[in-house]
């Protein structure tokens, strides 16, 4: 989309996925009794860099002092990837010893995974971006420890401890689709949160807080750890966010847990993964792009390491010395509104491209 003319309509709001179109050069939106009074103002005076660059701080009246924190968040995922792809001495790196990823697209697939947000999650959590990730070896000595400590990683830096978004990973062999990503109140969200029983989610953070309690009478500190570190991310929300799969029952409830009916095990070699932000769509994508590359590094690691140990577990196609680099396989998912209107699909065209220092990609 390079050109947009919608001048003179009765638009009360104008979509923050706009501020994701990277061709877009003009855009006429005067004549519109917009709600946002401040950007009533900036479509009648402001060139459409500026209208966007406000959409994509949020908008609806933030202003300049959530645009500056953007600005911050920005900074700070370049400098993240920056630092994951080196200092520039990856672009002598021959192509043969990049890490391959091929996209498997929605209209190549035969059964494509497709996610449908209710309006509800607007006003909540209004960014998701998922996708599947096909061909992942977690069997080997600690992969899997790792992979969960590359997780925690990401959400403290990345993430920006889990403020900017958050990550939930799922074994795809125990996701039922089609997936819903919805709101529901506290008393009515119920869901098996990994390691514990199921409970509903005003409960599950009562215990949470408790815990936090006793944890800082314990350890005489102010600062807590693990999940109760994210509690204050739902103060004052009258509906949680969840991703609901196809039998009702929740296997996610960003930013705190995703569900035990779907843990990955060893034995996973088909990953759902889903990112979600209450900040921007480009943050999903951005993290995502980030994800798919360390799990692809992983997986480097854990068949060299298979190799050296001449273990026979895995057929010898799989972990030969010319394999190595077989590519993991990204399948392409949907993310549609109510009506099967398309919002989001990952990866597009221009995804991954913020980690393409790293990673070759078969489109």
């Amino acid at each position: 989309l390079q050109s947009l003319d919608v001048a003179n309509n009765q638009l009360r709001e104008l979509p923050a996925a706009l501020a994701d179109c990277p061709r877009l050069k003009e855009a006429n939106f005067r004549g519109n009794q917009l709600r946002d009074k401040r950007l009533e103002k900036m479509v009648n005076g402001c060139q459409t860099k500026a209208i966007l660059d406000y959409l994509r701080a949020g908008g609806r009246g933030k202003g300049k002092g959530e645009s500056a924190r953007e600005e911050v968040r920005k900074k700070k995922r370049e400098k993240q990837q920056k630092k994951d792809s080196g200092d520039g001495e990856q672009d002598e790196v021959e192509e043969a010893s990049k890490l391959l990823v091929k996209v498997l697209h929605v209209s190549e697939n035969p059964a494509p995974l497709v996610v449908k947000v209710s309006p509800g999650v607007k006003d909540v959590r209004a960014f998701i971006v998922c996708c599947v990730l096909k061909g992942v070896n977690l069997k080997p000595g600690n992969a899997l420890k790792r992979f969960l400590s590359m997780q925690t990683k990401l959400h403290e830096d990345i993430c920006e401890k889990r403020t900017a978004a958050t990550i939930a990973t799922h074994d795809l062999q125990l996701v039922k689709a089609p997936l819903t990503y919805d709101v529901r109140p506290p008393d009515e969200l119920k869901i098996m949160p990994l390691g514990r029983k199921e409970i509903k989610a005003k409960d599950l953070l009562r215990q949470l807080q408790l815990e936090a309690e006793e944890q800082r009478k314990q350890k005489k500190r102010q600062n807590v750890s693990g999940l109760h570190k994210y509690l204050q991310l739902l103060d004052g929300k009258d509906n949680y966010p969840c991703l609901v799969d196809a039998e009702g029952a929740v296997i996610s409830f960003p930013p705190i847990t995703n569900s035990e009916k779907t843990k990955i095990r060893k034995e996973t070699r088909d990953l759902f993964l889903e990112v979600t932000s209450d900040t921007s769509l480009q943050i999903c994508k951005d993290v995502m792009d980030t994800l798919i590359l360390k799990i692809a590094e992983l997986n480097r690691s854990a068949l060299e390491n298979k190799e050296g140990s001449g273990s026979d577990m895995e057929s010898d196609a799989l972990c030969g010395p010319g394999n190595l680099n077989l590519p993991l396989v990204v399948e392409q998912v949907r993310v549609v509104d109510t009506d099967g209107n398309l919002k989001v699909l990952y990866p597009s065209k221009t995804d991954l491209a913020t980690v393409s220092s790293l990673l070759t990609v078969i489109r």
